[in-house]
């Protein structure tokens, strides 16, 4: 099976109304509440949007998006404990409504997604279900876990998230630094939350790469604390309009690795002062008058919290 390596970057050459609003003692609550509400309404919900997109049983394959292809729709059932991989190295493709179903058991630690565009065009990913996570089996500290997204380093043009639900992966969530010391694409991640995944959340390198209108939540409970947003050389990366809620573990923002520093400019967001700040090898972390540090943590309005409602495109 084709996978997707994570080349290191050495190797290499306004905000918007908080919807559902998450704290410390409801995070958890929240989240059930959703899954007992789609439960008792899925009966309905989900029959009738069964014939609004494809399921596909995840059996080892890899999928390929073509250039200006946009592969939508799809609910994937990740119950079989095989793992899917798909693919689009191409331009102009667009990724959209799709939803994946139980936890990435497969232990490949591989990339679910492995995207770039590799002609300077535009690329979308939204209104994408991965909060079902993967499993503990790929999140061994000294390899690597199971990543959601990477961004290759050859990415030269831009690609735009948004909508994105990602929880309790065992690696990155959006693994998007590598294409700052080479192809030096730009990714901007918007309305987006990410949750429990380990190493880092949000991670970008590349100058015009931003995250706006987004969450990351971390807490104890699930053993994947990894840095809230990460940013690497050269930058300069832009947050705005975040909530960062780290519970005091790891760092919220950090800025630089490897030895090569970078520069990240924080405006309208509020970040865990506990969790604190990285500034490595010279980095610079700029922090607007309107940024505090007193985070509550949700997840956007348009942002999918099941698998069907994802595939559906229930929420758009």
């Amino acid at each position: 099976m084709a996978q997707n390596p994570r080349t290191s970057e050495t190797e290499s050459a306004p905000t918007t109304g908080r919807n559902s609003e998450l704290t410390r003692r409801n995070y958890v609550r929240s989240l059930a509440a959703v899954a007992t509400a789609a439960t008792a309404i899925g009966g309905v919900g989900t029959a009738a949007a069964e014939d609004d997109y494809e399921v596909i049983e995840a059996q080892g394959q890899t999928i390929t998006i073509d250039a200006g292809e946009t592969w939508e729709n799809k609910l994937i059932d990740m119950t079989t404990g095989q793992d899917i991989v798909i693919t689009a190295h191409s331009s102009d493709w667009t990724i959209r409504n799709v939803g994946f179903k139980g936890e990435n058991t497969s232990g490949t630690g591989t990339a679910t997604f492995g995207i770039s565009d590799t002609s300077g065009g535009t690329c979308t990913v939204e209104n994408v279900y991965l909060g079902d996570g993967s499993s503990t089996g790929n999140g061994n500290p000294n390899g690597h876990g199971q990543t959601a997204f990477w961004v290759a380093p050859d990415h030269n043009g831009h690609i735009d998230f948004k909508n994105v639900n990602i929880q309790n992966f065992a690696d990155n969530a959006i693994y998007g630094s590598a294409p700052g010391n080479k192809g030096g694409g730009t990714i901007h991640i918007d309305s987006s939350f990410a949750a429990n995944c380990y190493v880092s959340h949000f991670r970008l390198g590349t100058k015009g790469s931003k995250v706006t209108n987004s969450s990351v939540y971390v807490d104890s409970s699930e053993g994947y604390v990894g840095r809230g947003i990460w940013a690497w050389a050269p930058g300069t990366v832009e947050v705005e309009g975040c909530q960062i809620e780290m519970n005091g573990q790891n760092n919220a923002i950090v800025a630089g690795a490897n030895g090569n520093p970078t520069e990240v400019v924080v405006t309208e967001s509020d970040y865990d002062d506990q969790a604190g700040i990285s500034e490595a090898a010279g980095s610079s972390v700029q922090l607007g008058d309107d940024v505090g540090t007193d985070p509550d943590a949700y997840i956007p309005d348009g942002v999918p919290t099941s698998p069907e409602e994802a595939a559906s495109g229930a929420g758009n």
